[in-house]
This record gives structure tokens, sequence and C-alpha cells, in this order.
């Protein structure tokens, strides 16, 4: 009996060594090939796909994942066939590459930390401190090329030519047609020059001819009145997006005005010096 017993130890060891160990779930560090020795692993994979234009992101995962995959062996197999020591353009490359992923890390932060609701609430509250959704106009306009054709326009409808008329047969526009009618707009809406003649004017009065980079105009003012407060939830996107935009502005600003910034002046530095690749091929 006590010879029998003598192997229990062993074989009950040996039992628990012939279970299954249980496998790690994959994570992005999980070997997916091996290219002469060299791995792929599945983060590679997620951040490829990640870099694909929208549209093939959309492609389901059963059919980017092996074309990826198929993608980063055939890229390794080339590169192993290329030089040992990568190219000058390609370091440079490499360097501007990790230089702008990091810079997106940390705008990625400054993102985070910068918009919450609370901040959000406190913008919407001061934009509509008032109650009300501030000015809107009703304005109609004719476009031309010249300012000489837009001054003897305006003449033409201060002796009482129709202004729809006159827009429908003189005016580029797209709005022509429709005899100039913009509709209603906001501040923000049409481009600085033409929205700041457009506050300018009383419903009725015409304007002198005002430039844009489209040309020249000549606008009426039909109505104006005051828009209602839109709720939070319509224009929190934009109110986000404008935060966002201010708090990475301020951000960068904070960052280089404390940076130590140089720029020596080179001799013989010259812009066009930007188009000469051939520089970096060696």
């Amino acid at each position: 009996m006590t010879k029998h017993t003598a192997f229990l130890p062993s074989l009950a060891l040996a039992a628990l060594m012939a279970m299954p160990v249980a496998a790690e779930p994959p994570n992005a560090e999980t070997v997916v090939a091996r290219v002469n020795g060299e791995e792929i692993r599945l983060g590679h994979l997620i951040v490829a796909r990640a870099s694909l234009p929208q549209q093939y992101q959309q492609m389901p995962p059963e059919v980017l994942y092996g074309a990826i995959l198929d993608q980063l062996i055939q890229q390794t197999a080339l590169k192993q066939a290329g030089p040992e020591k990568a190219p000058r353009h390609v370091e440079l490359s490499l360097e501007n590459e990790r230089r702008s992923l990091m810079a997106a890390e940390a705008i990625e932060g400054v993102l985070r930390d910068a918009v919450g609701e609370q901040e959000v609430r406190a913008a919407y509250d001061s934009r509509y401190a008032q109650g009300n959704g501030g000015e809107e106009y009703n304005a109609s306009h004719i476009l031309v090329e010249t300012e000489e054709e837009a001054a003897a326009i305006r003449a033409d409808l201060e002796a009482g030519a129709d202004f729809a008329q006159t827009a429908r047969e003189k005016s580029t526009g797209p709005s022509g047609p429709n005899g100039g009618d913009l509709g209603w707009f906001g501040a923000g809406q049409m481009v600085p020059e033409f929205e700041a003649a457009v506050t300018a004017l009383e419903p009725g009065e015409i304007s002198e001819p005002v430039k844009t980079q489209f040309g020249w105009h000549v606008v009426i003012l039909n109505q104006k009145r005051i828009a209602e407060a839109p709720p939070l939830d319509e224009v929190k996107e934009e109110i986000t997006a404008q935060l966002q935009r201010a708090a990475v502005e301020a951000k960068v600003a904070e960052l280089t005005d404390a940076a130590e910034i140089e720029r020596p002046e080179v001799e013989g530095l010259t812009p066009d010096m930007l188009l000469d690749l051939d520089m970096v091929r060696n």
C-alpha cells in the first residue's frame, strides 16, 4: 500500500501539467504574423485600419483583417529587402510623423481637460444672456464683376428700378433668378464685408457697392427681426467646437510664448529650396 501511494504526488503533478492553460485574450501586443522572424502585432493592424480613408473603414472587419495583414506582410518583406539603413528622407518623414502624432495627442489632452458640460452651459448662457438668438436679416443682392457696374445699378435702383427684376436681369450670382433673395440669416453666416454692409442698413435701404471675394454687390435689407434663442441641444455641438478651438489656440500660444525659439539666419537659404528633393535623397 505504501509503495503505491508514493506515486500519488507525481501522478497529481502530471495531471495538473496536462491540464490546458487558459490563454490570455488577444491584445495590442499579440503576434499575428512573422516575416523572417520580424513580428507583426495586432496593434499594427488596428492602427493601420484607423488610418484608412473613411470609405474603407466602413468595410466589414472580416474583409479588412486579411487585407491589412497581407499588406503589412508584403510591406515587411519589401522593407527587409531594402537598404539596411533608412534613407535620409525616410528618417525625416518619420521624425515629422512622430512630431505630428505627439502634437495630436497633446491636443487631445487639451480637449479632454478644457471642455465639459459646465463650460458648454456657461458659454450658452453667456451667448444667449438676452434671452434671444440675436438679430436676423432678410436681404437681397445683385452681384456683378466691377465697381462701375455696381454703382450704375445702384443709381438705377435709387431712381426707382425694381430690385428683384434688376437682379434677375443683371446679377451673376446664383440667387439672381430668384430676384437676389438670400432669405433669413444671422451673424457669421455671410462673409465679413457683406455682413457689415447688411447690418449697417435699415429696412428698405440700399447699400453702396460692396466688394467681397465673389465680386461687387448691391444689397437691399428687406427686413430684420430678433430670433428666438435655440435650445441648448441644438447648438451644443457648435458651442463645443468653438470652445475646443479657443482652448487649443490658447494652449498653443501659451506653449510657444514660454518656449525658447530660435530662428537663425542661414546664409544662402532661400524659400525655393523647399522644392529641392535631391537635398534629402542621400
